[in-house]
């Protein structure tokens, strides 16, 4: 057929386009695409439709759209048409992009996702991977350089009386004084090593170049004009390179800022025997003091170095010759003299704060006077998320940074995806500062907001604020989030969907109270219609007809909304609206099949109404019925039933909520009560019931409705297997498990049951705890104070069998000396002391002491909130006893709380044969190096046992160190290391050869969420089996120790030096 070249008029499209709109829209759609494909006329036929669009929207614009909509809302409904979809975002991926059956194409959207997910991950492992690596790489750098400046040490150590170690021709080291000004000390905060300013610079023996020359006009090294070998690692050194003096300065002063400071030099000023003085502070820039020179390139920093060696050698050659004078005279003031001078080159060197610096930015408003939010009494829980229209969100990786950058301040919780389409966050913040975290989200960028772009106006229905804000005690108890995430999606909620839909047009968005009216409304209809029907049924059908012809007169009653609850299976069980019908879907993604079979037959103006938790997900529902099952009269609950809820409390709380039972949401609370009304059914026992929770198996971790009563008798787990596993796993005692909970008549009848010897156990780590010494009431009190204080912790207390093994062993060590790495609450610390005190008794021993010998036990940990959990465990020890008085004592940490540790050591004796001492430090591995060198600066007997409980990632070192000498641990030895069989991966790790794979990546579209979830558990776990793999591995081989690895617990290996 020959095309047709007709011009086509406005006016002409404006009557086709109202004829149109009585039809679908996608035959609009069709026809729209005939136009643009056929030629002159196809092309004024749309530049005319889009034209009438425009007209009519612009006229539609000037009324009370939202308002009309609304009022039009269950009775003819608004027509939309089918709008054009946003562009996909661009992530490679071998998904067919042809369109098929829906089926086809949710199960390729799946896919597409999936692999778009997988690329996301895979980026950030990159960009993580080579900042670990660059955080490594200093880290070695810097362990190296101080590994070698103690070699250098111990080189001077070695000499006779001379001043100074020499390398060809020159001192080994440069003793540098850093010097700040007022200024900066106060910026700084700084503490008192680096108030003392002492650093020490390697010299290599490159610097003899430019001290080879006696003039003093023209020193440096260029290595652009040198082609020795020698010349490549010039910048190595802070003596030759600016690059590296300033990289020193950095790894001093923690807290110093790049581009803030000025550098300058001076010589030392002595005193008459030849000792350096202290330099006065001065704020007034960098010539004030007499003979000091700026510092702002390579050849500055090599004639600071060398003027400072020059001053030296020449204060050396001046002492020599005042020894030779005095030495006939007063020899004990030349012996005098020679030991007070300055034993190597030294420079001063002053760091100022640049005058000419920017000064930092203000802060932003929405930070001004902002309370403390450590020291809210409250948490409130919140939600929000936003669709920003046209583009979305260009770049969601500088865009999660950003989010992740500014909740910092509010210390606030959560989890937060990113996705180019949105953002979807469920957040916990402290109370004091919410108005605070409020304006952050929504201030625009005229008044200092810098979120305006992607959240502001575009979070739909504002921030879902909970009304009833969670006591501090209980969040710690049961967090909702333990950290704040930010993580990139594909999507911010995964919809299965191969062609994104526009999130901005969805439908009616139906505030909470016309909502609440609307079904009050609906319940009056249906309960009207169930009288008239049960009226026919009484009176028989004539009779009804005539009756019922009569009510419809004088009462015609509107149309029932079709009302769909979009939230999955797990979350309708124990709570829904009146009305509501479940799409009773397991995963999001499954409910477009749902939605379609529901609806096939539904005509496309049929009123219908969708809620979800908290608003996201029916925004995708409604576009999907709009767009593409082209439903005309669509609304969906504004902000979900978290606003609904919120609404009704604090605008109608006389009035009877429409939604029964428990609102479930995404967080450690798992669900919200709203009314008393029990609609779940118990997954063990089947009686009714309002809670959720999941499986406390971490293998399992079903999400299950389950009773109270049951909840008790399964320990909190699912079934009979897994309650079996999370005894075994945390060592319950059978014996307090089973009196714990009964009156004291059974508990009678239970002691004399177990007389007769009658209890019966179901697995052999039963009946071994159960017939094993109960353990101390203190120990009992430190397994509480920590899950109450570190709930998220609770999990490494060493518990009842593996503390009684560590006493156990050091009561039998030779003099019951213990060196423990990882203090944590003090449970294993306790358990060690135990042991010490018994050894000493046997051995007849005096009281232990760190340097000295006897029983003793030293505790090094690096976290100052644990130490302070420790210190006041083990001093209610010394004081108490570990008996009824001490667990007494010790429960009042719980209400009295703990201070962070902000001493350096703390020291305790038990028993009047035992000492003790908690030390903290930063670096453990680094300490225990400290530890092992000629002259440590913490002296100690050699240890019986060391424990190891640290870092799992150097575990190796540990050993290394360890088994190298013996000034930490004697021959013959042991060192036992935990958590050797993490969780039992380590079996897959060794079976798949090299270990697990290294990759974030998520399942597969066809995995369950129970296998999703567990994953995303397990994926830190299965990284650190293949180190515990690794390790095992390698210290089984070590000709130096013999290796027992025994499955107690975690997995503990015992490791005996030989």
């Amino acid at each position: 057929m020959a095309k047709s070249s007709m011009p086509v008029s406005l006016p002409t499209m404006v009557l086709l386009l109202l004829s149109l709109s009585l039809s679908s829209s996608s035959s609009l759609g069709k026809r729209l695409v005939s136009c643009r494909s056929g030629g002159t006329a196809g092309g004024a036929a749309v530049a005319a439709w889009e034209k009438a669009r425009s007209m009519i929207a612009s006229s539609a614009s000037t009324t009370s759209g939202g308002a009309k909509l609304g009022a039009a809302f269950l009775t003819t409904g608004p027509v939309q048409p089918k709008p054009l979809f946003r562009p996909q975002p661009l992530f490679s991926t071998k998904a067919d992009s042809s369109s098929s059956s829906s089926n086809n194409n949710n199960s390729r959207g799946a896919a597409y996702h999936a692999a778009a997910n997988r690329q996301i991950v895979q980026r950030r492992n990159d960009v993580l991977r080579r900042k670990k690596e660059a955080r490594q790489k200093a880290i070695e750098n810097d362990r190296r350089r101080n590994l070698r400046l103690r070699e250098l040490f111990h080189d001077e150590a070695g000499q006779s009386n001379e001043p100074a170690t020499f390398v060809a021709g020159g001192p080994s080291m440069f003793a540098v004084k850093v010097v700040t000004c007022p200024a900066l000390r106060s910026e700084l905060k700084m503490n008192g090593r680096e108030k003392r300013g002492r650093m020490f610079v390697e010299r290599p023996a490159l610097f003899d170049r430019l001290v080879s020359d006696d003039g003093e006009e023209d020193v440096s090294i260029s290595a652009e004009k040198e082609n020795d070998d020698e010349f490549d690692d010039l910048e190595s050194y802070a003596c030759l390179s600016l690059k590296s003096l300033k990289q020193t300065i950095h790894e001093f002063f923690r807290r110093l800022k790049k581009s803030t400071y000025v550098l300058s030099a001076s010589l030392p000023v002595l005193d008459e025997h030849g000792n350096v003085l202290p330099h006065p502070e001065t704020d007034e820039g960098i010539d004030v003091v007499m003979g000091t020179w700026k510092v702002e390139s390579d050849r500055d920093v090599q004639r600071a170095f060398v003027q400072a060696e020059r001053f030296f050698l020449r204060q050396q050659q001046q002492q020599q010759q005042q020894q030779q004078q005095q030495q006939t005279d007063n020899d004990d003031l030349a012996s005098s003299s020679s030991s007070s001078a300055i034993k190597r080159p030294t420079l001063i060197l002053h760091v100022t704060k640049d005058p000419n610096a920017p000064p930092p930015p203000p802060p932003p408003p929405y930070l001004a006077n902002l309370p403390d939010p450590r020291l809210s009494p409250t948490m409130t829980m919140l939600s929000f998320y936003s669709f920003p229209p046209d583009a979305g969100i260009p770049s969601p990786e500088s865009t999660a940074q950003t989010l992740q950058r500014l909740f910092r301040p509010f210390r606030a919780l959560g989890r937060i995806y990113v996705a180019s389409e949105g953002i979807n966050a469920q957040m916990a913040v402290p109370t004091t500062v919410l108005p605070h975290f409020l304006d952050c989200c929504t201030l625009p960028s005229d008044r200092g907001g810098e979120l305006a772009d992607v959240l502001g106006e575009y979070m739909e229905n504002g921030i879902n604020v909970d009304p009833v804000p969670v006591p501090m005690e209980d969040f710690r108890a049961n967090p909702a989030f333990r950290n704040l995430h930010v993580r990139v999606r594909s999507q911010i909620v995964a919809d299965g969907l191969e062609t994104p839909l526009d999130w901005q047009s969805a439908g009616y968005d139906m505030p909470p109270l016309e909502w609440h009216r609307r079904l009050k409304e609906a319940r009056e209809v249906r309960e009207k219609l169930e009288k008239r029907r049960q009226n026919q049924e009484r009176n028989g059908r004539e009779e009804s007809e005539e009756s019922e012809t009569r009510e419809e007169v004088e009462e015609p009653l509107p149309p029932l909304p079709i009302v769909l609850d979009c939230r999955n299976n797990y979350e309708t069980q124990v709570g829904k609206f009146e009305l509501a019908e479940p799409l009773d879907t397991v995963n999001f993604r499954d409910s477009w099949e749902v939605l379609q079979e529901r609806l096939k037959d539904v005509p496309k103006d049929a009123p219908i109404m969708t809620y979800c938790t908290g608003g996201i997900r029916c925004v995708k529902v409604n576009a999907y019925l709009t767009q593409e099952l082209e439903f005309t009269n669509v609304a969906r609950l504004a902000g979900g039933v978290i606003a609904y809820d919120r609404t009704l409390n604090e605008q109608a709380p006389t009035e009877e909520p429409m939604f029964k039972g428990v609102n479930y949401v995404f967080d450690g609370r798992m669900g919200r009560r709203i009314t008393d009304d029990q609609l779940g059914t118990c997954y063990t026992c089947g009686s009714k019931t309002h809670l959720i929770t999941n499986c406390k198996n971490e293998n399992c971790h079903r999400r299950m409705v389950q009773c109270e009563k049951c909840s008790g008798t399964f320990s909190g787990t699912c079934s009979e297997g897994c309650k079996a596993r999370v005894l075994n796993g945390k060592m319950v005692s059978v014996r307090s498990k089973m009196t714990s909970s009964v009156g004291e008549d059974e508990k009678k009848e239970m002691e004399d049951e177990d007389q007769d010897g009658v209890i019966t156990y179901s697995n052999m780590d039963e009946y071994s705890d159960g017939h094993s010494t109960p353990v101390a009431p203190l120990l009992r009190e430190i397994e509480a104070n920590t899950a109450s204080i570190f709930p998220s912790g609770a999990h490494m207390v060493s518990g009842a069998m593996q503390g009684s093994f560590l006493t156990t062993l050091a009561s039998m060590s030779r003099e019951g000396r213990v060196l423990e790495i990882g203090s944590f609450s003090g449970y294993a610390t306790a358990c060690f002391l135990e042991g010490a005190s018994i050894a000493g008794k046997l051995s007849g021993s005096d009281m232990g002491t760190r340097e000295g010998g006897g029983p003793f036990v030293l505790s090094l940990e690096r976290d100052a909130r644990a130490l302070g959990l420790a210190a006041a465990h083990l001093k209610v020890m010394s004081e108490f006893g570990k008996g009824e008085k001490g667990a007494e004592e010790a429960s009042k940490i719980r209400s009295d709380g703990v201070e962070d540790f902000e001493e350096d050591f703390v020291s305790f004796t038990y028993n009047d044969i035992a000492g003790c001492e908690l030390r903290r430090v930063s670096d453990a591995l680094a300490t225990l190096e400290e530890m092992a060198s000629e002259n440590p600066s913490i002296s100690t007997a050699p240890f019986d046992i060391v424990f190891v409980d640290a870092d799992k990632t150097r575990l190796k070192e540990y050993v290394d160190i360890l088994v190298g000498n013996d000034r930490i641990l004697k021959k013959g030895g042991l060192i036992l290391v935990d958590n050797v069989l993490w969780k039992g991966l380590v079996l897959d790790a060794a079976g798949n050869g090299s270990g697990y794979e290294s990759s974030d990546e998520e399942d597969e579209p066809s995995s369950t969420a129970k296998e999703r979830e567990a994953l995303r558990r397990n994926r830190r776990a299965r990284k650190l089996a293949n180190k515990m793999h690794r390790f095992n591995s390698a210290v089984v081989k070590d000709d130096r120790v013999e290796v027992l690895v025994m499955p107690i617990r975690d997995g503990l290996s015992l490791i005996r030096k030989r």
